[in-house]
């Protein structure tokens, strides 16, 4: 979905041109900025929000089985939620060059990082009512974006598409760390 260019012809008239073929290089930028859900019409951002719980759900099943790796958990979430985002900023700004649009709805990378941020401070085993809570949180704050959220979309190319739902997830680890001491006190 390329924009298609114009240029002028010896009079001077607009003449369109077909865009370039895509590189290998732009379909692993829409690869990684898309995470195979961002084409799904509907809700683009909650898929891309059920896929960050599924890469935690992972990272959690994981560290169940793997002894060494419950010790790791938050390191490899960590690392997780690093790559996803840098590999994110890349491929957003790729997508937005590829698309020719600000922020195009396909990219869903941001929601990724952001969900799994969100669940941070959960601790492991905690159950489906944290993973539920977390899910909800997040994109309530993506949705409703309160200060300063909504102004990091400003932020240029692919920065700003992530840059927001980093501060949302950082929000929502934020009400879940409340939460589960809340529920760690009154059990």
């Amino acid at each position: 979905m390329k924009a298609v260019k114009e240029s002028s012809d010896e009079l001077g008239q607009p003449v369109a041109r077909a865009p370039r073929a895509r590189s290998a290089s732009d379909s692993l930028a829409l690869a990684l900025a898309t995470w195979g859900v961002g084409f799904i019409p509907g809700a683009p951002g909650t898929y891309g929000s059920a896929v960050g719980v599924g890469l935690y759900l992972l990272v959690e099943s994981a560290g169940a089985r793997v002894s060494a790796f419950a010790s790791l958990r938050v390191t490899l979430l960590l690392l997780l939620i690093a790559g996803v985002t840098f590999a994110g900023v890349w491929a957003a700004t790729r997508a937005e060059q590829i698309t020719a649009r600000k922020d195009p709805g396909i990219v869903v990378a941001d929601e990724v990082a952001g969900q799994l941020i969100a669940f941070l401070f959960v601790p492991s085993g905690a159950g489906w009512w944290a993973i539920l809570a977390g899910f909800v949180f997040f994109r309530l704050f993506d949705i409703w974006k309160p200060y300063p959220i909504r102004r990091l979309e400003k932020l240029r190319s692919g920065l700003g598409v992530m840059a927001d739902d980093v501060l949302a997830g950082i929000y929502a680890a934020m009400v879940m760390s409340l939460l589960v001491s809340i529920h760690a006190l009154s059990s």
